[in-house]
Parts: structure tokens; C-alpha cells; sequence
């Protein structure tokens, strides 16, 4: 695309580097600036255009490549690069008689997406689930059409001169200026204004009213907590815009029994120690309502923390509901009481159980037997069983100096 008018306004080529481009506008800024040539006003804002488009790499990648109409379809798409449109409504006489090249056509503007959560539960993910969402939505007045009023009553605003936003000049140090822009406060943005008679009376001359929408959203088996959901153009609608998407953002609760790990399951069961050693056999209810029997053959002994898996009894697979992940139960060995038996249910008990590691009782003066006591971390306070390594260095006032202990 051969458009050089941004160059031309700063007296530069395509070739010129960003140091030449900048000295080019500060010279072109003191000679037009408002403050020293009153009539040169539209020079001095074509002059600040050019200079905002040059002095960045892509907004000059993109006019080198596109064109003015490049850089307008970047802006009314909402692209990167910091493109905004109403810069080329406020610069649309300059602009103005576009003749051949560049790309045509550019898209409407498309209004902000707008998110809602939607609460669900790890059953409603493994079985799917519909649920209807109402939400207000901001529409096109039916009435008038997103006119705002009569037929014909609308004029652009005076304030602005149509163009929805003001333009201020700000003197910074060096001989450089500041171009400030603020919406219109007007026609508040709108380029135009409608008087209060003419109002529609069924918008107030907004051209939008509210509406209720209810929107079913069906919930696919296997979706994840985070997972969206959209629902194309049924965002808030203003006139001459696309109107935004609404996206549906899932949001899981905790489940009591199960934890989700991508597609596969985990939940943890507790077994006692006649179970773990001997066999066992328990159910546990799926997401499903399904009763899973979970069996376990005498001889297979399941140490604490074992972890055993149920294949093909996970999470059923997004979009391929029949595939299922896999079910992981972690064990927890509870012990019986301290009174569970007698002395001589006992010994008939050690005679089942595995031989003792064999134990000799060491002799001389060294050894020394002690007793074992239940411990607390909530209660035990260390009162007379302290070491004196945890007393504070201060107290030795109270209690004499301390005294080193001697190496052997």
C-alpha cells in the first residue's frame, strides 16, 4: 500500500529513521502550535497525528503495509497497538476522500463481552445438566429504532462540532505540547443531540431500554470448573455496534466425597485393621447414583496410605462422554482402642501375626528404661519435662549463671 500522506504532513519520507521523523515534528509543532499560529489549528492536529502514527513501530508498521484504511479497520476492530477510533472521527477531514487501494469494507465495532458464573456441582459435570439463566441485557429501543426520538430530530452537537470528544492542548516544557482528549459532555460522547420534545418517550432519547433475557445453557458432561460457555451477539446492544457476547464461566463446588484431577476421580476410605489385613468388601456411592461395590480378597493386606485404582470410573472425557478417566481411593487404617482385648485374646492374636523382631535387654550402668506418654501439642506445655536449652538467656539472674557442660 503506496500511502505516504503521514509522511507528507511531516515533510519526511518512508526511508526517514525515528530520530529524523522526531526532529521533523518538533519543528513542524513550534512553527503551528495554537499558542504561536491561531489559524493553523487543523495543521497543528494533523501535524500531532502523524507524528502519534510514526513514532510507533506497529501503528507504522501497519500504515506502511495498509494504508489510512489499515489503521482504521485496526480501530474499529478493537486491535492491538493501541488503535482508537474516535482519533479518526476527530481527524475525518483529513482523511476524508480515501481513493484507491487499501482494504474496504471494515466490520462494524463489536460492543464488550459480558461474563456471568454459573454454580454447579462435580454431579452436575459427570452427568451434564441444562440450566435456565436470566439475565438484563441492554437493547435497541423498538420504538424509535435507536433513534432516540422523532424521525429527523437529531443534529450534531454543538459543543464538539459532531465529533463526540474535545480536544485540549497542553504546554509541556521544551516547546512541546500535550494533546488532551475528553468525551463531550454534551452529547456525551454520542456526536449528536436530540431536543426534549423530541425525545422518544418510550427510551428518553437513550435509544436503548432494558430487557430480560432467559438463556438455557446446557452443561456437556466431562466440562471443567473455569470451562466458558458462550452465547454469540446476546450482549448489550448500542446502536451502530455489534452487540458483545455473553460468556457463561462454570464455577464447581466442593464435593464432600470426591476430588477431581482432569479426567480422573479420587476419594479417600477408611478401613479398619481386621479389613485391611483380612479382606474386605464396602460400597461407595458415584456421582451418578450408581452403588460401586469395592472388593478386596483375604491375603491382599492394604497398608496406610495404599492407593488402589478403579479403572474406567473417572470423569466421563468432554465431547466423548463413553471414554471415563480413572477412580483412585486412598486407604486409612484405623486401630483399634487401647481396650479393645484382654491379655489373653491378645497373646491368641500374636500368635497369628507375624514373629516379633527379636530383642536383647542390653546390661551396664548406661542403660537406663523409661516410660511412654501419650502426647498432646495442644496441651503440652513442657512444664517439667523442659530442656533447659529452651530457657531464655535473661534468666540468669534469677537462676545463677549458666554453667557450660563438660566434653568427655
Amino acid at each position: 500500500m503506496d500511502d505516504t500522506r503521514l509522511y507528507d504532513v511531516l515533510n519526511v519520507t518512508k526511508n526517514s529513521s525515528d530520530s529524523e521523523i522526531k526532529k521533523a515534528y518538533y519543528k513542524l509543532a513550534k512553527e503551528y502550535h495554537p499558542d504561536k499560529n491561531p489559524s493553523a489549528g487543523e495543521k497543528f492536529k494533523e501535524i500531532s497525528f502523524a507524528y502519534e502514527v510514526l513514532s510507533n513501530p506497529e501503528k507504522r508498521e501497519t500504515y506502511d503495509m495498509y494504508g489510512m484504511e489499515g489503521l482504521k479497520e485496526r480501530a474499529g476492530g478493537g486491535g492491538a497497538g493501541g488503535f482508537g477510533a474516535d482519533i479518526f472521527d476527530l481527524f475525518g477531514g483529513f482523511f476524508g476522500g480515501m481513493g484507491g487501494g487499501g482494504r474496504r469494507g471494515s466490520r462494524q465495532r463489536k460492543g464488550e463481552d459480558t461474563y456471568h458464573p454459573l454454580r454447579v456441582t462435580l454431579e452436575d459435570l459427570y452427568n451434564g445438566k441444562t440450566a435456565k439463566l436470566q439475565l438484563k441485557k441492554t437493547v435497541i429501543c423498538k420504538k424509535c429504532n435507536g433513534i432516540g426520538g422523532k424521525a429527523g430530530s437529531n443534529h450534531s452537537c454543538r459543543a464538539c462540532n459532531g465529533r463526540g470528544i474535545k480536544v485540549s492542548f497542553r504546554q509541556l516544557g521544551g516547546g512541546l505540547v500535550q494533546q488532551v482528549q475528553s468525551v463531550c459532555s454534551q452529547c456525551h460522547g454520542e456526536r449528536e443531540v436530540i431536543n426534549e420534545k423530541d425525545k422518544c418517550k418510550e427510551c428518553k432519547g437513550a435509544k436503548v431500554t432494558q430487557e430480560t433475557k432467559i438463556l438455557e445453557v446446557h452443561v456437556d458432561k466431562g466440562m471443567r470448573d473455569g470451562q466458558k460457555i458462550p452465547f454469540p451477539g446476546e450482549g448489550d446492544q448500542q446502536p451502530g455496534m455489534e452487540a458483545g457476547d455473553v460468556i457463561i464461566v462454570l464455577q464447581q463446588k466442593e464435593n464432600d466425597t470426591y476430588t477431581r484431577n482432569g479426567c480422573d476421580l479420587s476419594c479417600t476410605y477408611n478401613l479398619g485393621l481386621t479389613e485391611a489385613l483380612c479382606g474386605f468388601q464396602f460400597v461407595i456411592k458415584h456421582l451418578d447414583g450408581r452403588d460401586l461395590v469395592i472388593k478386596s480378597p483375604p491375603g491382599d493386606v492394604i497398608e496406610p496410605g495404599a492407593v488402589k485404582m478403579v479403572k474406567g470410573e473417572g470423569m466421563p472425557i468432554h465431547r466423548n462422554p463413553f471414554e471415563k478417566g480413572n477412580l483412585y481411593i486412598k486407604f486409612s487404617i484405623v486401630f483399634p482402642a487401647k481396650n479393645f482385648t484382654d491379655s489373653k485374646n491378645l497373646k491368641a492374636l500374636e500368635k497369628l501375626l507375624p514373629n516379633r523382631p527379636k530383642f536383647e535387654m542390653p546390661e551396664g550402668e548406661h542403660v537406663e528404661e523409661v516410660d511412654l506418654d501419650d502426647y498432646d501439642p495442644h496441651t503440652d506445655d513442657r512444664r517439667g519435662g523442659g530442656n533447659a536449652y529452651d530457657e531464655d538467656d535473661d534468666d540468669e539472674g534469677a537462676h545463677g549463671p549458666r554453667v557450660q557442660c563438660a566434653h568427655q
